[in-house]
């Protein structure tokens, strides 16, 4: 199995996936992934990290601190809405309590204080169309850089209908060397429908030393340490994902393959 690629446990209720900066061999991006069945809950607390729980599927009590946030999440798959979100500040204890079958996504970056947390809903939120074509895809920014309040964590979702591409022409963002390129880490939280298709992501440098491609299933979690990193859809199948950044300086600055950027201009 290629080292990017990062498969789910397969357990009824549990925490399905955790990818730390130590596992991850980097610095910046937490990313783990629940699945709660009713009754069922998840809890944590970072010292020195925000958090960005996005529900993906259910619904679910949120308390932060023993605060209560209200019981958030309503689609029943990432294909059918927007979704629920909570973010979360360091030094706070979250728990999440699913109220029926539920999929969250817990989103971790350094900070050092954060502010209070608040819930993000779908009114909040829109969908933006990108690319055209073979190349479209249906944006919707849950952390964007516009919102300040912030301090690392960079949080969005993407669906690619079939047969399409995605992050493409292939685009980096892995120098810090603004305002030209951030160096910003990312993982890709991937769903497909319907669920037992396959999409496919490659993971490469320009100079080869980094070069995976790897076939991508239902509830798979790829991470991109460096480099390109574009998506591509195979007919019938579309696909979803939930894209993680975080880095030294919290905008995304990024630079297109040379070779590809021709296409720009189609």
């Amino acid at each position: 199995m290629p080292k990017l690629l990062v498969k789910p446990k397969k357990l009824k209720s549990g925490r399905v996936i955790s990818v730390t900066p130590k596992s991850a061999k980097w610095k910046y991006v937490g990313h783990d992934v629940w699945k709660l069945a009713p009754g069922k809950s998840a809890k944590g607390m970072e010292t020195a990290r925000e958090t960005c729980i996005v529900f993906i599927s259910g619904k679910g009590a949120v308390t932060v601190n023993g605060k209560a946030m209200g019981v958030i999440g309503e689609r029943t798959s990432v294909f059918s809405g927007k979704p629920w979100s909570v973010y979360i500040p360091p030094k706070s204890k979250w728990q999440v309590t699913a109220e029926t079958d539920c999929v969250i996504n817990v989103c971790t970056a350094p900070a050092k204080k954060g502010t209070e947390a608040f819930v993000i809903s779908p009114d909040e939120l829109s969908i933006e169309t990108r690319g055209a074509g073979s190349n479209t895809r249906y944006v919707c920014n849950i952390l964007p850089e516009q919102d300040k309040r912030a301090e690392s964590l960079l949080v969005v979702e993407v669906i690619t209908p079939y047969g399409c591409t995605s992050s493409y022409p292939s685009h980096k963002h892995d120098k810090n060397n603004l305002p030209h390129e951030s160096l910003l880490e990312e993982t890709y939280y991937h769903r497909l429908n319907p669920p037992q298709g396959f999409a496919f992501q490659r993971v490469y440098t320009d100079d080869r030393k980094l070069d995976e491609a790897m076939a991508v299933e239902d509830g798979d979690i790829t991470m991109v340490p460096k480099g390109y990193h574009p998506c591509a859809t195979i007919h019938g199948y579309d696909l979803y994902y939930l894209n993680v950044m975080a880095g030294p300086v919290r905008t995304w600055k990024f630079n297109n393959a040379k070779e590809h950027e021709w296409l720009l201009k189609k």
